[in-house]
């Protein structure tokens, strides 16, 4: 949930200007609101989910109400706010997750980066990437707007294939899936973000209705990257690159559970994408990783 941070006392001073005004603040650069009827604010345990961390940030609020004896004067009250810090390095298990991700590191520059010195220095000096890797936001894979990335990418960098991954039981799409057809949107920034596969669902419902929830999600998945795939030409900069063969869309599933990987190309001569985004499909060089 996001709270609006504005100075409280601004607005007060606005409608009491003549009053005397006394504040005190342990930070009073930094003022932080409650939302309006609350009595308390508190900031639960933000748990890292990719990476197990767990870091605990407390918030003591006190207010302090100072009285003045001039009749012109009035009390205003202010948040006196402390912050207690734990260490986000541990987990609640005590296990150091920084530890394990310098053993980590270290493993890979004795084992990957002294054997292959001269590839790493090259591209500490320049990058022409061949790929540009599209996948999900699932921690087991590793939401944003992607505009600014795909630019940089197709029109700089010059990458000559876009990979767009999906994956089996995807959270994303199962949240999808379950979301009322009227639902706002707005609510909610998981369905503000999932909501533009909405496509992908209508599809997969119309096709899929008479298989179980867990099928449909597993059509949906693959429909989702489908679309994908078509959206991507919706950038004129894009699909004049695909049209003339200097770029190619490609996409790719992995199933979690058996270690597989569907991969397939979008024939872009087969392919039409329409004003409502229904568009049409088409592929060729499919293959199937096992």
């Amino acid at each position: 949930m996001v709270y609006s941070i504005r100075s409280k006392s601004r607005s007060i001073i606005s409608s009491m200007a003549a009053l005397k005004t006394s504040v005190e603040s342990t930070f009073a650069s930094s003022p932080i609101n409650r939302p309006a009827g609350s009595k308390t604010m508190k900031l639960e345990k933000i748990r890292d989910a990719q990476q197990g961390f767990t870091p605990v940030l407390k918030r003591r609020s006190f207010s302090k109400l100072e009285t003045s004896s001039s009749s012109t004067a009035a009390a205003l009250t202010r948040d006196r706010t402390s912050y207690k810090v734990q260490d986000v390095a541990k987990s609640c298990g005590g296990l150091d997750y920084f530890e394990e991700m310098k053993q980590r590191f270290l493993s890979f520059k004795k084992n990957k980066y002294f054997e292959e010195l001269e590839h790493f220095q090259n591209l500490a000096k320049a990058q022409s990437p061949k790929f540009m890797v599209i996948a999900c936001a699932d921690s087991r894979n590793g939401p944003s707007e992607t505009n600014a990335a795909l630019e940089f990418a197709v029109n700089t960098l010059e990458v000559q294939n876009i990979l767009v991954i999906g994956h089996s039981d995807c959270g994303g799409i199962q949240a999808l899936m379950r979301m009322q057809d009227d639902v706002d949107s707005r609510q909610s920034l998981t369905e503000n973000w999932v909501v533009n596969a909405k496509v992908a669902k209508f599809r997969t419902k119309a096709y899929t209705a008479h298989l179980s929830f867990d099928q449909q999600c597993r059509h949906c998945e693959k429909e989702s990257i489908s679309r994908s795939i078509l959206n991507l030409l919706t950038y004129p900069w894009i699909e004049e690159r695909v049209r003339k063969e200097l770029l190619f869309i490609h996409g790719g599933y992995y199933d979690l559970l058996n270690c597989t990987f569907e991969k397939w190309t979008l024939d872009y001569k087969g392919s039409k994408v329409d004003e409502e985004e229904v568009g049409r499909h088409s592929i060729k060089d499919h293959s199937f990783w096992s």
